[in-house]
Formats: structure tokens, C-alpha cells, sequence
């Protein structure tokens, strides 16, 4: 019998599973997609997200990964602009994701790909994984880090906005338009929703985005009709798209995601990453929060705590950050809302590096997550070389 079983080798679940491997436990990791994939996300990575993943021996820089130094607020066409309160990135799910997995491979970990969970359920004093292909892992302990994926039967609750649909889709900007983006994330507002853009690695810009479902409705639900309402409402962004060409055909698309849901109690799996809270996108926090659940997760379990334990633990340290997001979330895909904050943007640009530091998460977190108080001083982290 694995000491634990793994499911979804995302960052939260790769994490975890190079962390107990690392101590020496026998991990079981199994993974739906069979090879590197893209996934719905702002591949944003915060300084906490970059100081966690250097302390897993990933040199981000190395991997291409795009600096990131200021954020855009457009709203029609007027812009805001403010310095980050931090130094943060810009990578690829395909490329993280993968070097992460090899991490826990390198450290002992089994991982097996390509094939789905059925159902994780209890077996005696432990839990039993059952896969799509008939077999089944044993485990004394359980990880749940399937992202925004639900496994059959451990459905999450609605949460407080799930009424939202995510697209994202990598291009390739005109050289122009490149330059104008280089080292920003934009935020940019449009009727129904809102969505992030900022460069990543290969001379690539990722497009990002939400709208609300009854705005897409309104739409035929086609992808190309709301990518021209986007346009068409936005200057900024259709000048950006100008000349640009998609790398894919069509874009990722993800409904049901319960944004606002934070896990406070826990039936005996350890839930991390998306199965235990789930920020909105413009915080551009979700992977710190997937890569402090683990480190915290696998703490407590070679600790000998509980799940449940480890789930108040971890609900204390992101409750406050995922609801403040959420109220802000709300007003983002609302006319009335984006055209206030749009102007309390333009009027005090500094309230949005505000925003940007309160929904981090807290140093006095990281530092119970694992990471020792010198690799956090220093105010804004360490300055990323130039691509």
C-alpha cells in the first residue's frame, strides 16, 4: 500500500507529491492528460508563487519565464497603470506543469498519465483510487488536487460567483504590439466580463478571460462572435489583437467554476489547489494558493495532523484574500462596477498595486507554509533578468 495517492499532477498535486517523495514516502500520482498540455489560466506567478517554486528547485528564468512589472486597468478606452507592489512572471501552464511533474518523478514519486479517476473512496483505514481502466491504488492517505475538475461524487459546493465561463488562448502579437505589452498584465474590462493578457514564454501573449453566462448566451454562445464584442467594445485590446495570429484553432473554454469557495471542513482527504479554494482569475493568485495548500498539506501530514487540521489551517490563510476578490469579481463583469472602479483606477492608480498586495498570500502564511523569513525579505523579491 502507497503511503499516499495523488490525484492530478497539476502544481498543487506535482508539489505535494515531490514534497512526501522527498521525505522519503511511497507517492502514487496519477494524471489525466497523457502528455504536456495548455490549461484555462493567467499563468501569472506572484512573488510567493516564484519563491515557492525556487524552493522546489525550479529556475523559472531558465524556463523562459516572462518578467512582469506593472499592471493596466482598461476600461473602454481608458487605461490606468500602476507599478506591482512585487516582482512577479509570466510562464505556461504546459511548460510549469511538466517541469514540476519531473521534479517529483526525479525524487522517487510513481506517476502514471493518461487515464482518469472514477471514484476515490474509503478502503478500511485508508482510500482507494479506482481508475477508468478497471484497476485501482491503495493509499493510507488521500490528495485531491484535480484543479477545477471535479471527481464524481466530491462535486464542491457553487461557491459565491459560478456563473461565469473561462476562455483562454495563447497568440502570437504583431512585433509592435509585443513591445507595448512586454513586462505588463493587462486588465481588461468588457460588457459582461473581463480578461487578462500578458506576455509568456516563446514570444507569446496569453489571453485570458471571463464573461458572464448570460452575456455569452446573448452571443449564440460562439467564440468568435464574443471575441469580436470584445473588440469591438475595447480599443485598447482590438489594437492589441491587430496583426496578431492565435497559436490554436479555438480556445480552452471551462464553465462551473465556483469561484468565492474556500473548504473549511474536510472529510479525511486532503484537498489542495482549486479543490480547496478558488480565487478569482484577476488576483492572479490562484497558483500561489495551489503551491502554498501543498507545502502546507504535505507539513502537517508528516507531522502527523489531520486533513481537517491541515483544512481550517489553510482556510485561515486564504478566507480573507478569496473574499475580497470575489466582492471585487462581482463588480468586474457589471457595468456599473467596471466603469467605478475603472475610475477610482484612473483617480488613485496606487489602489490597484493596493488590491494586488491584499489578495496575496500573507507572509506570516508562507512562512508557516515552509519558507523561511530570510527568502522573504527584502520588499518586492528579486528582480528577473530580461528575456
Amino acid at each position: 500500500m502507497n503511503d499516499a495517492v495523488v490525484v492530478g499532477g497539476g502544481l498543487a498535486g506535482a508539489a505535494v507529491a515531490l514534497l512526501l517523495s522527498q521525505a522519503g514516502r511511497e507517492v502514487a500520482l496519477i494524471e489525466r492528460e497523457a502528455c504536456p498540455a495548455d490549461k484555462v489560466c493567467g499563468e501569472f506567478l506572484s512573488r510567493e508563487a516564484a519563491l515557492y517554486l525556487a524552493s522546489f528547485g525550479l529556475d523559472l528564468p531558465a524556463f523562459g519565464a516572462a518578467p512582469i512589472e506593472a499592471v493596466r486597468l482598461v476600461e473602454r478606452d481608458r487605461v490606468a497603470v500602476a507599478a506591482l507592489p512585487f516582482s512577479a512572471l509570466s510562464l505556461s501552464r504546459r511548460v510549469l506543469d511538466e517541469a514540476l511533474l519531473a521534479r517529483a518523478a526525479a525524487a522517487g514519486a510513481s506517476i502514471r498519465r493518461g487515464v482518469r479517476v472514477q471514484a476515490l473512496t474509503r478502503a478500511g483505514a485508508g482510500w482507494e483510487a479506482r481508475l477508468e481502466d478497471g484497476s485501482a491504488i491503495e493509499a493510507r492517505a488521500a490528495f485531491l488536487a484535480t484543479g477545477k475538475h471535479d471527481v464524481r461524487g466530491l462535486r464542491r459546493p457553487s461557491g459565491l460567483q459560478d456563473d461565469l465561463v473561462a476562455f483562454k488562448l495563447h497568440w502570437r502579437l504583431s512585433p509592435r504590439q509585443a513591445v507595448e505589452l512586454d513586462r505588463h498584465v493587462e486588465l481588461v474590462l468588457f460588457e459582461g466580463g473581463y480578461a487578462g493578457l500578458q506576455p509568456v514564454e516563446g514570444d507569446r501573449a496569453n489571453l485570458c478571460l471571463l464573461v458572464r453566462k448570460g452575456r455569452f448566451a446573448a452571443l449564440g454562445q460562439r467564440w468568435d462572435r464574443l471575441l469580436c464584442a470584445m473588440r469591438e467594445g475595447s480599443p485598447h485590446l482590438d489594437a492589441r489583437l491587430a496583426g496578431a495570429e492565435p497559436c490554436r484553432a479555438r480556445p480552452l473554454a471551462l464553465s462551473a467554476i465556483p469561484y468565492g469557495h474556500v473548504q473549511r471542513r474536510a472529510d479525511g482527504i486532503w484537498r489542495l489547489g482549486d479543490q480547496a479554494a478558488v480565487i478569482p482569475s484577476f488576483s492572479g493568485d490562484g497558483m500561489s494558493i495551489a503551491l502554498h495548500s501543498a507545502r502546507l498539506a504535505a507539513t502537517a501530514y508528516l507531522e502527523g495532523a489531520s486533513a481537517e487540521a491541515f483544512q481550517r489551517r489553510l482556510s485561515r490563510d486564504v478566507l480573507g484574500q478569496v473574499l475580497l476578490s470575489t466582492g471585487l469579481s462581482h463588480g468586474l463583469v457589471r457595468r456599473p462596477g467596471q466603469a467605478a472602479l475603472g475610475a477610482a483606477a484612473r483617480l488613485c492608480p496606487g489602489l490597484m498595486a493596493a488590491v494586488a498586495g491584499r489578495t496575496r498570500v500573507s507572509e506570516a502564511a508562507l512562512v508557516r507554509g515552509g519558507l523561511p523569513a530570510a527568502a522573504l525579505q527584502g520588499g518586492r523579491g528579486p528582480r528577473w533578468a530580461t528575456r
